[in-house]
């Protein structure tokens, strides 16, 4: 899924980082490093390992998103 340059991808989160940082593995088994949205951060969403997450991520960038939803 695209949106204005963007990518939205499905993921699951494998390993938790210092500093709000996840390692994520989309269902394309690509791993990603990634952070958290500032909404979620400030609404103290937990993740844990094994959530599903959706992960945003542009096409600068391939190795990098940023976590914008838990299912």
């Amino acid at each position: 899924m695209k949106t204005d340059g963007s990518y939205i991808l499905e993921g699951t989160v494998t390993e938790l980082l210092p500093n709000t940082m996840f390692r994520v593995v989309t269902v394309d088994g690509k791993s990603l490093l990634t952070t958290l949205k500032g909404k979620m951060r400030k609404a103290y969403v937990r993740v844990f390992p094994g959530d599903k997450v959706r992960v945003e991520m542009t096409k600068y960038d391939e190795e990098r998103g940023r976590i914008v939803y838990k299912y």
